[in-house]
């Protein structure tokens, strides 16, 4: 029998995470022998976690919060997205023995989006809410594909002008506080907070999200979250979680690791249907 190849993904907390599932999927569907685990990694214990990780056979890990930004700091190589980002959450393991960092965050959003959605980027106003790691890994994506304005909002209005002072070369974009989004109107509004999981929400403006607009949410749970009711409540055409953002950011890790593209159609169904 052929060794079976390990790869796990960290993060504090891990408990919920359906990443061991989609990768186990994908494995499945492509006849891939590998195992993928989930474990609990506080940011403290990253270095010796990780170390300890590739040092006994690793080939390949995620790192979800709070360490995206500690695995940008412990990959030896960064692909170019993950440079923009200041964030990795895919390490691969090189036959060099070094160890490469990507962000496959941006490419996960922008496929959901357009590919399982039908919602054209080209042209749009996008508004940003937040201005921490999720943001990072998604602007750059968002401004390749052509749309015509991107608004990063923040309750610290500072952090959001200099995030978006970091990718001024690539497009229209700027930073504000949410103060400041009275009488703006966006075609597209993502939630890249965590509070609506808790049942939180940014103070937002009514008349912020334009006729026939989509909200995207890139948090998941079993129930819509606070900002994917805000988007119903505020009659957008889509209100959408970042279930799909997750599948699809997982088989681009996947494809990194293994060199083979899963498909993601049937993984999403599947798990969407799980939690209805």
């Amino acid at each position: 029998m052929n060794d079976i190849d390990r790869y796990a993904v960290f993060g504090h907390p891990i408990k919920h995470s359906k990443s061991p599932r989609i990768h186990h999927l994908f494995a499945e569907q492509t006849a891939q022998n590998i195992e993928y685990t989930a474990q609990d990694v506080p940011a403290e214990q990253f270095q010796f976690a990780i170390t300890r990780f590739f040092s006994e056979g690793g080939k390949g890990l995620n790192c979800t919060l709070p360490l995206k930004e500690l695995a940008w700091d412990f990959a030896d190589h960064k692909t170019g997205r993950a440079e923009l980002s200041k964030a990795v959450n895919t390490l691969a393991l090189q036959p060099d023995g070094s160890i490469l960092g990507d962000n496959t965050d941006g490419h996960g959003l922008v496929t959901d989006l357009i590919t399982n959605h039908a919602i054209s980027l080209t042209g749009i106003r996008i508004l940003i809410l937040g201005a921490g790691g999720a943001s990072r890994g998604i602007i750059a994506p968002l401004l390749e594909h052509g749309s015509k304005t991107v608004v990063i909002a923040n309750r610290t209005v500072d952090k959001a002008i200099k995030l978006a002072a970091e990718f001024q070369g690539k497009g229209l974009i700027t930073g504000c506080g949410f103060e400041d989004l009275k009488n703006q109107e966006f075609d597209l509004i993502l939630n890249a907070t965590s509070a609506s999981l808790s049942g939180q929400l940014p103070p937002l403006p009514s008349g912020l999200l334009s006729e026939g607009g989509n909200c995207y949410d890139l948090a998941y749970g079993n129930e819509p979250t606070a900002f994917v009711r805000w988007g119903m409540a505020n009659h957008a055409q889509k209100s959408l979680d970042g279930l799909g953002m997750l599948v699809e950011q997982a088989a681009e890790a996947f494809f990194i690791w293994r060199g083979v593209h899963p498909k993601t159609s049937i993984v999403i169904e599947l798990l969407d249907s799980e939690r209805h």
